[in-house]
């Protein structure tokens, strides 16, 4: 694939190694020549690189499998899945999971993409409903308008949502900006 074809998310080979595009910007300055300039994650190490390449530059991109896994735990091993095909269980490093880990649930199902076999990055839901667990009190006189506040979930997550939403609630939240959605 062409360079000024990358996105966000996807995988790549570079320098013998497999990467995830975490940031992307395809310039044009005026009567020069086009680039892209990226900002990628190493998958093995965790590493972030920068690099430019020319808008017309090959890259080579890597295949992934998706399959159906189960999250089950979090210990100092790491955060533990089951595929649910085979029941094979194995662990993912904090480094993998990244931000990632504030929208585990325990027993949520989710799909991880492989490749060669070994597990790689976890795909999470673009909506998940989380449990409010700390949140202030609201005051009357603070809805003069629209006003947030700050919540923590059960999963640690700090949050802000509007002064109705209390403890106990339970909140859609979009996971790729982190921000509250509504009520769930």
């Amino acid at each position: 694939m062409q360079a000024k074809d990358l996105r966000k998310g996807t995988t790549i080979f570079f320098q013998n190694d497999l990467y995830i595009v975490t940031d992307y910007r395809h310039y044009t300055p005026g009567n020069k020549r086009g680039f892209v300039q990226i900002e990628m994650k190493s998958l093995k190490t965790g590493k972030i690189l920068q690099n430019k390449f020319a808008s017309d530059d090959e890259v080579e991109r890597a295949v992934l499998d998706p399959k159906p896994c189960q999250y089950l735990y979090h210990d100092d091993q790491g955060y533990h899945f089951m595929e649910m095909e085979d029941y094979h269980t194995f662990a993912l490093s904090a480094d993998v999971i990244g931000d990632s880990k504030y929208y585990l649930k325990e027993n949520m199902e989710i799909k991880i993409d492989f490749y060669e076999g070994n597990p790689a990055i976890p795909e999470i839901p673009k909506v998940v409903v989380l449990k409010v667990t700390e949140s202030p009190p609201w005051i009357k006189g603070d809805s003069v308008s629209n006003n947030m506040k700050p919540a923590v979930c059960e999963t640690g997550l700090k949050i802000q949502v509007p002064l109705f939403i209390n403890e106990g609630n339970e909140i859609k939240v979009n996971t790729e900006t982190g921000e509250y959605i509504g009520r769930a």
